[in-house]
């Protein structure tokens, strides 16, 4: 019996994998990897130049992304019939031998892996590496703490209603929005709703080559790439404790 290994890879710099992480890459003779139909993938993209020249490669292409709506019922089988069919491929190909899953970020804070993580309980051995957060890296391009003292730092889901999204910059110092993409334009105005816009950085393809860092009130209100987070550092805010 062999195992499934999914690596945590980082942000998206190659520098930025962990050691552990860079071992079983470099010595996997199977990997698997998410990716949008006809994209290589970022998670692949960052270990370009890391896989062994027989390694078997296994391209998960999800069925649907931004095509129809992420809360419909259609979407949620849609995904659900793509978990469901690679969960039994890896547990079968891990029979045989280890199974490298590649993740970007952290497999354990928002990672697709988790899908499968879940269905493969009691069916195979599972290894998770840790990797450095996509926002930790986002916050260090800005060259910003993103939170001191005693601030209270949130991550949002751009995905959520305007009015929540509102409600909760304004009761939180440090913020962490994902899921920007076509999402920008309402989390401009819940940010606006909040007064906290002109604290806001759009940090786009963080630790990448192409990455971008702006000011968002400095940008025009257009969608942003998929691999983009929202960023409102916090203050140093120092709170006395009740008397």
């Amino acid at each position: 019996m062999g195992r499934i290994i999914c690596c945590g890879l980082g942000p998206g710099d190659p520098d930025l994998v962990s050691l552990r992480a860079d071992r079983m890459v470099r010595a996997a003779k199977h990997v698997a990897f998410f990716r949008k139909k006809g994209q290589l993938g970022q998670a692949r993209r960052i270990v370009d130049g890391m896989l062994a020249a027989d390694v078997s490669e296994y391209p998960m292409e999800y069925p649907v992304t931004t095509e129809i709506a992420f809360d419909s019922s259609e979407y949620a089988r849609l995904l659900a019939d793509f978990y469901d069919a690679w969960a039994e491929r890896l547990a079968r190909l891990a029979r045989e031998s280890d199974v490298v899953v590649l993740c970007e970020g952290d497999p354990f804070f928002y990672g697709s892996f988790m899908h499968l993580y879940a269905r493969l309980q009691g069916r195979v051995e599972i290894e998770v590496i840790a990797g450095i957060p996509g926002m930790v890296g986002c916050w260090n391009a800005v060259g910003q703490p993103i939170a001191l003292a005693d601030d209270v730092t949130t991550v949002l889901m751009g995905t959520l209603p305007e009015a929540e999204l509102a409600e909760r910059m304004r009761s939180s110092d440090g913020l962490v929005v994902m899921k920007t993409g076509r999402n920008l334009p309402k989390i401009r105005r819940a940010l606006v709703s909040a007064g906290r816009l002109d604290d806001a950085w759009l940090v786009e393809r963080g630790t990448m080559p192409d990455q971008r860092v702006v000011r968002l009130a400095d940008i025009a209100e257009a969608d942003c790439p998929y691999f983009a987070i929202v960023l409102v550092h916090g203050r140093g805010q120092r709170r006395e404790g009740a008397e």
